[in-house]
């Protein structure tokens, strides 16, 4: 009998959260937006993640009020996330961002409000990734997390979002967040995937509550090659390939896939897997109809790399970022 995890508890604000997410990074194309939130909310998706950064929050605003609007589903149902970018890490900015967002959302509240990054950048209205001449991140060095933090609480406190939590954060960085917090964060959303199974960062979670929100939990197969550090060189990053994903795959009679959402469900994290095809959007919400034995999970918990199994780190994309002094990952010599 599987277990049936379809929500996870949110210590800090007593929410659940929906365990399965659509997310929608490198989706700015607002008609596949769209018809990727037609099809999640059809598969039974009520877990939505966005991010102003992403640039589509406006065309998955118009899918959710189609789905609002004719009352196929109701607010209360849906559990909707975005972000303050990078560019708006300062207190000042918080309120403003966040009424941009929902007014692109077409929603008066958001479920869950993020700060994307520790990293702050240079204001800009003009790009969300600021950069310089030589194609460097125009990063903020004066980026109080601290303050930022305070300025979050004060949305919860007028209705715009019901929890606030953070994403790319590091242990300290949270226990820091902890010491002043009089609204503690409810998640935070970081890369996990088997490569990199944040298996300190889920326990301190636990311990702490707050609960941890895989992004990329199939290793981001399609762009994983070309943004991965300069110098890091593994046999191969693609978990969907992985042996011994497709032998426990065989056995479940299910995808690859879904034996890696699910792995990362049973270690007790959420997932926002993305996908723009519909089949695949209703393949990675059956997730709850089967169990990963104990000697499945050992065996895939064994493939962890560590830092070494990180994406998204310093690549060319982020170049700079390491600069500045919130940067939450280890620099690894290469």
């Amino acid at each position: 009998m599987a277990t049936k995890i379809k929500s996870i508890f949110l210590t800090a604000t007593n929410m659940k959260m929906p365990v399965v997410g659509l997310g929608t990074w490198q989706n700015a194309n607002d008609a596949q937006v769209e018809a990727a939130v037609d099809a999640a909310l059809a598969a039974g998706y009520r877990h939505i993640d966005t991010a102003f950064a992403y640039q589509n929050e406006k065309a998955i605003g118009r899918a959710l009020k189609r789905w609002l609007d004719d009352g196929k589903i109701a607010r209360d149902e849906l559990f909707i996330v975005t972000k303050l970018p990078r560019i708006a890490m300062h207190e000042k900015f918080v309120e403003d961002y966040l009424r941009q967002s929902l007014s692109a959302l077409q929603l008066a509240y958001v479920d869950l409000y993020l700060i994307h990054n520790p990293v702050g950048l240079v204001h800009s209205t003009e790009a969300v990734l600021p950069r310089d001449k030589d194609g460097n991140l125009i990063i903020d060095v004066k980026t109080d997390i601290v303050a930022i933090w305070k300025a979050m609480e004060k949305q919860v406190d007028s209705g715009r979002t019901k929890a606030i939590g953070v994403s790319n954060f590091n242990i300290s960085q949270l226990e820091r967040i902890l010491k002043i917090a009089r609204v503690k964060p409810a998640t935070n959303q970081v890369e996990c995937h088997l490569y990199l199974q944040q298996k300190e960062l889920i326990a301190w979670g636990k311990a702490h509550g707050v609960t941890v929100t895989a992004y990329s939990p199939l290793g981001s197969p399609g762009t994983s090659e070309s943004i991965r550090q300069e110098g890091r060189t593994v046999k191969s990053h693609n978990p969907l390939e992985e042996p011994a994903v497709i032998r426990i795959a065989k056995a479940h009679k299910k995808t690859p896939a879904q034996v890696l959402l699910r792995h990362l469900i049973q270690l007790g994290a959420g997932v926002i897997p993305k996908s723009n095809s519909p089949d695949r959007i209703r393949e990675n919400f059956l997730v709850f109809d089967f169990e990963l034995s104990d000697e499945e999970m050992s065996e895939l918990n064994s493939l962890d790399r560590g830092e070494n199994g990180r994406i998204f780190g310093v690549s060319e994309m982020l170049k700079g970022v390491d600069k500045h002094p919130e940067y939450p990952f280890p620099i690894l010599k290469k």
